[in-house]
């Protein structure tokens, strides 16, 4: 968002191409197709950066883009935080630089994003190697709650958390051992978050 601001709401859904399907009937328009991404969270050897509620990542999809992202406040249910985003020539040039400066990879996670546009609100279908979500983000809490009902998903069900901070909930209570949110760690776990009880936006 031009201030640097990013207001964004997150729900866990059961049918992507259900949503998909809505979508393409609201006449949305896709704005890339199906992407794998490759992130990596950075962090101080003593957490400081988690600690603070403050990320550092550095994705892979298209393009690379080196991203921090402030503690969370919330707006009228969405979940507003501030947002530097901008793209970098070189991954792997990036990811020295930051080893560089004393931050160390903390999680590795993997997903595949397709994303449209809806009535100026980014919706993103996100694949997770332990569920399916949509996210969307846009300047106005307003038009996002209008376009989650658009999309039939129910307000009530949007998620808090962060991937990764979904992901150490679930290594708590299910006692995954596991450091990365990567797909080859999920093989033969079938539907790893139904033991956490997440309320699903599209039922």
């Amino acid at each position: 968002m031009s201030d640097y601001q990013e207001l964004e709401v997150k729900f866990y859904i059961r049918r992507p191409e259900k949503l998909s399907t809505r979508l393409q009937a609201l006449g949305a328009r896709q704005i890339y197709a199906r992407t794998f991404e490759q992130n990596l969270r950075f962090d101080t050897p003593d957490h400081a950066l988690q600690n603070a509620f403050r990320v550092l990542r550095l994705r892979q999809d298209s393009i690379a883009r080196l991203t921090y992202k402030g503690p969370s406040s919330d707006r009228q249910g969405v979940r507003r935080r501030e947002e530097i985003e901008f793209e970098v020539s070189d991954f792997q040039a990036a990811q020295r630089f930051l080893e560089a400066l004393g931050y160390q990879v903390s999680t590795r996670y993997e997903k595949y994003r397709t994303t449209y546009e809806l009535q100026g609100i980014l919706v993103t279908i996100d694949e997770l190697p332990y569920g399916h979500f949509v996210e969307l983000e846009g300047e106005n809490p307003q038009t996002i709650r209008e376009v989650s009902e658009r999309l039939a998903l129910r307000w009530e069900a949007r998620l808090p958390e962060s991937y990764l901070a979904l992901f150490e909930r679930a290594k708590r209570t299910l006692g995954w051992s596991f450091q990365h949110l990567v797909f080859s760690n999920f093989q033969g776990i079938p539907d790893p978050l139904a033991a956490l009880g997440l309320p699903l936006a599209d039922e």
